[in-house]
């Protein structure tokens, strides 16, 4: 006989959700490690639309609306790349979009690393991923180490 213990299931469905949602439609074919022109077709996959721009000194930083209500953002470097994304709002965002060709490493990670019932941590040398949630407040990042622009702070990442 199968025994579950609370924080199992907490820790299941947290993780299920997130997978659930990031394996959502759509094809991957911008986003994170990609450049800059991607954050177009990001919005147009993402049926979202662009709710500010910001330059900063050695970044940029492009907010989409989506249509759920979660905001994501997206990091572009001044070579043009995008080197991280964060999120926040009600539901999770298409991860396979946003994440593009690091979504694959993402679920591998996500199947063997998290920190508790609410919170997922993935450190890998190409990338790392923090997400928290429960149902309707999620937010998270994800983020390229070797890519990161010199002196950036990672608290930017919001």
């Amino acid at each position: 006989m199968l025994i579950l213990r609370s924080n199992d299931f907490k820790i299941g469905a947290l993780c299920g959700a997130m997978l659930i949602a990031a394996a959502g439609p759509g094809i991957a074919r911008a986003a994170l490690g990609e450049l800059e022109a991607s954050v177009q077709t990001d919005v147009v996959q993402l049926q979202g639309s662009i709710k500010a721009s910001t330059d900063r000194e050695t970044f940029r930083i492009h907010e989409i609306q989506l249509p759920s209500g979660t905001v994501l953002r997206e990091f572009v470097s001044l070579d043009g790349k995008v080197f991280a994304v964060a999120w926040n709002g009600p539901y999770m965002p298409n991860l396979r979009q946003a994440l593009g060709r690091y979504f694959d490493s993402y679920v591998a990670g996500a199947k063997l690393n998290h920190m508790d019932h609410k919170h997922l941590q993935i450190s890998q040398p190409d990338l790392v991923v923090q997400a928290a949630g429960h149902m309707r407040a999620f937010s998270g990042r994800a983020y390229l180490p070797t890519a990161l622009p010199s002196g950036f702070n990672l608290g930017d990442l919001q």
